[in-house]
């Protein structure tokens, strides 16, 4: 592909001290806030969830002689502030409230899904009852970033569904889109800025669902560059209409929904690796191995952080 990128790739044994769990767990920790408090939850290998307090990691993590200090005196006496053993097994769904801080939302492979609520004193509420609908395995959650009770599931059984917990947990689930893709989806990524819902299952597909026409079980667009499953996806936080997806075949892929084939270029057309390409399709990035995650980076724009068997990587194109 045509384009420019500045790529560094790090070896994440000599950036990071080790989580106080094993590494990698079933999926990445994720991070919030409770109150002031930094934190993060994690899928643990015991099938509980998992919320560890940061601010101490994060002062000594920029100090050599800290770090030193803190792995060797501190770190095998780190525990969790909470966790909930609650799931039936482990799983890997898991998702904070951009809207409510502490809320949380966990899944796991027996299909069940839970809310957690934070209460004084530091501590959550997690309802016993699960959210019902799903028949196999919950692959991510996703909150709606516009409505504070609203969010979206995945599933291996192919579909994906918009679920409203002010409602019972046995009746919260207000739409479905049952057959969204042709095998278990992955992954799932809510727009900021439109009401877009971005998806990517074992098929190796990208979808892309107007949440405003969700009942038609149609997506708006559909994109099949990836050739095998799709293992992450992320909108960017700024432009509305780029996106980026990572794929089990070592593939990175940007998209723009806004760009069109120029008809009077001519050249691209008689070029046919490049006429085959699908029009949005912004850069491919190579040369990692078991790609498992990205994320645009918030604060430094078109930056992408990605995770994979190989390292750890940061790089920007000169498209976005």
């Amino acid at each position: 592909m045509p384009g420019a990128v500045v790529t560094t790739t790090l070896s994440l044994p000599s950036l990071l001290p080790p989580f106080p769990f094993s590494f990698p767990p079933p999926r990445p920790p994720q991070v919030s806030w409770l109150g002031d408090e930094p934190v993060a939850a994690v899928w643990s290998e015991k099938g509980q969830v998992e919320v560890f307090a940061l601010r101490r990691l994060l002062q000594v993590v920029h100090d050599p002689q800290a770090l030193a200090t803190f792995l060797r005196d501190e770190q095998a006496r780190v525990k969790p502030i909470f966790a909930f053993a609650g799931h039936m097994g482990e799983g890997f769904a898991l998702d904070w409230s951009p809207r409510v801080s502490g809320r949380l939302l966990t899944g796991d492979c027996q299909k069940n899904i839970h809310l957690w609520t934070p209460v004084d004193g530091g501590s959550w509420h997690v309802d016993q009852r699960p959210f019902m609908g799903h028949t196999r395995s919950v692959e991510d959650l996703q909150w709606s970033p516009t409505e504070d009770t609203v969010f979206a599931s995945c599933s291996a059984d192919a579909s994906i569904r918009i679920w409203d917990i002010r409602a019972a947990p046995g009746k919260a689930c207000m739409l479905t889109t049952a057959t969204a893709h042709d095998g278990d989806v992955n992954v799932i990524s809510w727009s900021r800025r439109e009401p877009f819902l971005l998806s990517g299952g074992d098929d190796g597909a990208l979808k892309i669902w107007d949440l405003r026409q969700f009942k038609s079980g149609s997506p708006v667009a559909t994109f099949k560059q990836h050739v095998a499953p799709v293992t992450s996806v992320e909108w960017h936080p700024q432009d509305s209409g780029v996106f980026a997806a990572s794929g089990a075949d070592n593939q990175i892929t940007q998209w723009d929904l806004a760009v069109e084939r120029d008809p009077e270029a001519g050249d691209a057309e008689t070029d046919p690796a490049l006429a085959d390409l699908p029009q949005q399709l912004l850069f491919v990035h190579q040369g990692e191995t078991d790609l498992k995650e990205l994320h645009w980076h918030p604060q430094c724009p078109g930056v992408l952080v990605s995770t994979a068997l190989s390292g750890f990587t940061v790089f920007r194109t000169i498209s976005v």
